[in-house]
């Protein structure tokens, strides 16, 4: 096998796939990159088996060929070789020479024949968005993710279509977030939970533009997107999703209108007297046209008044901090809208198309030591 690639394709293909390549494995040859140049044009594929990226190379093709590559190595010298034409040959032993300007790295491959390639995935209905709306739902989404894997859904975030709209789901138990956003061609309703790490390598992959589209194809047990010259093929977390619709309600005691920008900033001022780990909660009066924030600590205490606009009655009530930001700050509206019916029951956030909504849990703040 012959390639000749400039180095920047090459540097900007290995970044893609080295997203699916595994830590750790009982596979050796997944800790490889397939360089794939057997056909017409040089495709690079990694695969952890849960998650496989396929992407495709500019270069020439001087001898068509196939060898897999330690990724880890591979990669670091792509990274460090000078800005210029590549030179990648192999010979029947497999070693590979690979040489730039003046540099020149001999390092030994493996048989492409071992390699688990991705799963074929049928092209049925297809999910058009552009890779700008899809990076900002998962921006918008992902952070209310359970981190650990006691409950294997609550780490993935549903996509369900349905009626034409795709609407994204992420819960952790304390808080819910939801995306909705309305399809512009037909396609048949359909739920799947995916992965947050995929979402999370996938959103750092895609352009962001908004004329570059991103195509989704979901299938029984794996979802595939398809963007510019990439291919990402995820294996699906199964099971039943939590009945969320349950959990939403439009009935609401006490509603508030706030500059999200100052509730925002007041929330991260307080939090400076939280320790990290420490579980103080904010504690915010409504009364008539404004808003009292307090948090107190051990390091000290803290108050502040914020104008509002409310309809309703006045309410106590008590968050994480950290919960609050989370949705402040991905919320792109100068102005937003909150709902509270009681200190026990859930606060939403939410425009009026209900575009997004974000639930979160109030925290008994009596119970916490004052």
């Amino acid at each position: 096998m012959k390639l000749i690639c400039p180095k920047s394709e090459l540097l900007k293909s290995v970044n893609i796939v080295m997203k699916a390549v595994p830590g750790k494995t009982t596979m050796p040859i997944l800790e490889c990159i397939l360089i794939d140049a057997s056909a017409n044009e040089i495709k690079f594929t990694s695969n952890d088996m849960e998650l496989g990226i396929e992407t495709i190379v500019d270069g020439t093709i001087e001898e068509k060929g196939i060898i897999a590559l330690d990724a880890k190595i591979f990669s670091e010298i792509v990274r460090k070789l000078p800005d210029n034409d590549v030179t990648i040959t192999t010979d029947e032993k497999l070693n590979t020479l690979i040489t730039c300007e003046k540099a020149k790295f001999n390092i030994p491959g493996k048989s492409g024949e071992d390699f688990s390639y991705l799963p074929f995935i049928e092209k049925n209905d297809c999910v058009r968005i552009s890779q700008f709306t899809l990076k900002e739902i998962i921006r918008q989404t992902i952070f209310s993710i359970a981190a650990n894997e006691n409950n294997k859904l609550m780490t993935g975030e549903l996509f369900q279509i349905e009626n034409n709209m795709l609407r994204v789901v992420s819960l952790d138990g304390h808080r819910i977030s939801i995306r909705k956003i309305a399809l512009k061609e037909e396609c048949a309703d359909k739920k799947v939970v995916v992965p947050g790490k995929t979402l999370n390598e996938i959103s750092k992959i895609l352009s962001g533009e908004m004329e570059d589209m991103v195509e989704i194809y979901l299938a029984e047990n794996h979802i595939l997107f398809e963007f510019d010259n990439t291919k990402v093929v995820s294996r699906l977390i199964e099971g039943d999703y939590f009945k969320i619709d349950q959990m939403l309600s439009s009935d609401y005691e006490t509603k508030v209108k706030i500059n999200k920008r100052e509730f925002l900033d007041c929330i991260d001022r307080a939090t400076l007297l939280v320790k990290e780990g420490d579980k103080k909660p904010i504690i915010i009066h409504i009364e008539d046209g404004s808003m009292e924030l307090r948090i107190d600590s051990q390091i000290g205490s803290m108050k502040e008044d914020i104008d509002i606009e409310k309809e309703g009655k006045d309410i106590l009530i008590g968050f994480n901090p950290k919960f609050l930001i989370d949705a402040l700050k991905v919320i792109d509206d100068e102005e937003v809208c909150i709902y509270l019916m009681n200190p026990k029951a859930p606060c939403f956030i939410r425009d009026e198309e209900e575009q997004y909504i974000y639930l979160i849990l109030p925290v008994n703040f009596n119970a916490v030591s004052r």
